[in-house]
């Protein structure tokens, strides 16, 4: 026994020596704010051991470790970037540590300089998807909830987007980031186009007025982004049957892919019959279309195929004051496009997107005796590299390509005429995002262009800043030079000209905070370089150039606000523009006849719990656009009548799957004046006799039932309404 104690007396006392020369090692500092201010509670410890403390009060934490040599000492705090330091533990002693904030965080500066975003992902969102659908006074097309928005005007009798002073031209239309050639429904004089594609099969919107990234280009004013759904969240039917025609879509879904397909069948005949408008139709517009969509996910990568396709149809007499019987006027169209775009995440944080496009589309238009036939061939092709080297560094370097073939057949008894061109571009553009702080963030970006038709190479420096005023305020501040090329309607005559440029000068302060938005946003734009031609419209035998310039400039406001009154969601849109240039065949400088001063729109919908409804409210004003009184001395000397129109909208939900939805277009009857036509020659007495242009209707009725079947029985087509 007395052995046993011996042995057990030597084993504590060697076991003792053994820890008694286990050497300890204090670590110790500070953490901080970059003020200065201490960080209370911060997390700090070493890599791969239990040995660490929190902060006190007054930012300082010490401890002991048994750990030697190289070590990772590691810090974190809540919105703050990690700290690492790898160094001897006898070397961390007295740190003076501090911690840079999380770019990350939902609080950090957002570049918003002449950007709206309508996305259910978006930190700042002004308008969402479902607006599409629920906005009285866009009836589900895209333009028409976008003209709700400041910057845009009000042109009643085209139906395109026009911003801030811009033509429609100068806006392009971007589908999955690839571009769109033929964005709208072909029309006549008078009569409104629409969007060709459905709000449905999408979920992301950003609309640009202006001071856009410097992978957009060929838009003077302004580039609107649809992003079709990355992934639908279940298996569903849509039946719809509307006063103007049907429609239905589906979509399947399975492990890694899914396809959605919808078609739907417009015809105006059994409309017009019951409520007839100004127009002596012979063929009143029927319209077949289909779109589809077909999403693959790989293990880091998407690929995404878009195709859709239209075939128009109309035909009616137009009136015209200088010929009695009016003008026949019919026009088929055949529409068809298609993208694929694919995006991975690579590894070292790259990011790769690529895709492209191809449009064909193919008018047969017949103006009483003559015959216009005209064939488009389009394709765009577009690759991009993203590299994250860290949160406060991102790089984009891309290519793109695009080409354009079109040729037109004109043909009469006495004249026979082929014109045509080809057009091709290629572009590389550069762009770099920075974010030095919560607060403070530069986009910098260029972009450069050879046109193969003009032989010309240019050059767009962009840039955009934006500063974090407050918990949620923040100011931007966007420059950028921009290109376009002269239009189809020019380029079929002649390529001896240059590409057409703005500059744009933009400041912007935004504030959002509990469900409410507001945006004040100044701007110029400087326009130079633009296609002139000295006749009333482009002809083959015209002589063109580049000499026309103008400006744009004006303030946008908006406030948007769901959360004051019990359920109620409103926005509030106010524009002010002032512009002129000489352009076209116009004689000296004046404002465009498409451009009004002042623009406002109020949208307001209201959910009754006990009617199981949604109730929307539009109002749209627009200033007097400018025309040319052709019996007064000048030039787009005199203005319309301003411009206004009331919308109602009623969803009311059957079931919950079933909803009956009702509106209707100025129901209070404003009579309102798309513009004047003169007369070609004076009468006895000198003068120009003239006939207003009107709207087709002064009204328009639309009544619809749509019914969705889907696996959890709760979805429907308004976003479970």
């Amino acid at each position: 026994m007395k052995q046993y104690t011996q042995i057990s007396l030597v084993f504590i006392f060697i076991l003792f020596a053994s820890f008694s020369g286990v050497s300890q090692n204090t670590i110790s500092g500070t953490v901080t704010q970059p003020n200065g201010t201490p960080i209370v509670g911060a997390n700090v410890y070493l890599e791969g051991t239990y040995d660490g403390v929190s902060t006190n009060e007054a930012g300082q934490f010490s401890f002991e470790t048994q750990e030697e040599g190289i070590q990772t000492l590691f810090i974190s705090y809540v919105s703050y970037e990690p700290f690492l330091l790898a160094a001897s533990v006898t070397q961390m002693k007295d740190l003076k540590i501090t911690l840079r904030e999380d770019v990350n965080s939902l609080d950090t500066v957002v570049i918003s300089a002449g950007s709206f975003e309508a996305s259910d992902n978006s930190k700042v969102s002004v308008l969402k998807p479902l607006d599409v659908v629920t906005t009285a006074s866009a009836l589900g097309d895209f333009v028409g909830a976008l003209q709700t928005l400041p910057g845009t005007t009000t042109v009643a009798e085209d139906g395109r987007l026009f911003v801030r002073g811009g033509s429609a031209e100068e806006t392009q239309i971007f589908i999955d980031g690839i571009r769109v050639f033929t964005p709208y429904t072909p029309t006549t004089n008078n009569v409104p186009t629409r969007g060709r594609y459905s709000p449905f099969l999408f979920d992301g919107i950003t609309f640009s007025t202006g001071g856009y990234s410097a992978e957009y280009g060929q838009a003077l004013s302004s580039v609107l982004l649809l992003n079709t759904i990355d992934e639908p969240d279940q298996e569903k039917t849509d039946i719809s049957l509307m006063t103007v025609g049907a429609g239905i879509g589906n979509t399947q879904k399975w492990t890694t892919s899914s396809l959605s397909v919808n078609a739907s069948y417009i015809n105006l005949e059994p409309y017009t019959a019951l409520l007839p408008d100004r127009n002596e139709w012979q063929k009143p517009f029927e319209a077949i279309s289909g779109e589809t969509v077909f999403r693959q996910k790989f293990e880091e990568g998407l690929l995404k195929v878009y195709a859709a396709f239209d075939t128009t149809n109309f035909q009616l007499d137009v009136e015209d004051i200088n010929v009695p019987e009016g003008i026949n006027f019919a026009l088929k169209n055949n529409n068809f496009y298609t993208n694929v775009s694919y995006r991975e995440r690579l590894g070292s944080n790259w990011k790769l997107f690529a895709g492209g496009s191809y449009t064909f589309s193919k008018n047969k238009t017949t103006i009483e005796s003559a015959a216009i036939n005209t064939t488009e061939n389009s394709a765009h092709l577009k690759l991009k590299f993203r590299k994250k080297f860290n949160n406060r560094f991102k790089l984009s370097v891309g290519s793109e390509q695009f080409s354009s073939k079109i040729d037109e057949d004109f043909n009469d008894p006495n004249f026979s005429k082929t014109y045509g061109y080809s057009s091709s571009i290629s572009s590389l553009f550069s762009e770099a995002d920075i974010i030095f702080s919560k607060k403070f963030a530069l986009k910098l970006g260029v972009r450069g262009e050879y046109s193969e038709a003009f032989n010309e190479f240019t050059v767009s420096p962009r840039a955009s800043v934006a500063y974090k005023t407050g918990r949620n305020s923040q100011l931007s501040l966007a420059y950028g030079d921009f290109y376009q090329q002269a239009s189809s309607e020019v380029l079929k005559f002649t390529t001896a000209v240059e590409s057409q440029k703005t500059q744009h000068f933009i400041a912007n302060y935004q504030y959002a905070a509990n469900h409410r938005i507001f945006r004040a946003e100044l701007y110029r734009k400087q326009y130079s370089n633009l296609i002139t031609y000295p006749s009333s419209t482009p002809e083959f035998d015209s002589n063109y150039g580049n000499d026309g310039d103008g400006y744009a400039q004006g303030i946008d406001l908006f406030w948007r606000d769901d959360e004051s009154i019990k359920n109620v969601d409103y926005w509030v849109s106010y524009s002010l523009l002032d512009t002129q240039r000489k352009y076209q065949n116009y004689p000296t400088e004046a404002t465009p006849s498409f451009a009004n001063t002042h623009n406002l729109s109020v949208v307001a919908k209201y959910w009754i719990n006990d009617w199981k409804s949604q109730v929307g409210f539009s109002y749209q004003f627009g200033s007097g656009r400018s025309y040319t009184d052709v019996n007064k001395p000048g030039f787009l000397q005199d203005k319309l009548k301003d411009y206004h129109s009331i919308s109602l909208n009623w969803a009311y939900l059957l079931s919950q799957q079933k909803i009956l939805y009702f509106s209707v277009n100025n129901p209070f009857g404003f009579k309102n004046v798309n513009g004047y036509q003169y007369a070609d020659t004076p009468n006895t007495n000198g003068v120009f006799n003239r006939r207003t242009l009107l709207p087709a209707a002064d009204q328009f009725f639309f009544v619809g039932f749509f019914w969705t079947i889907s696996d959890d029985k709760s979805d429907n087509q308004l976003d479970n309404l």
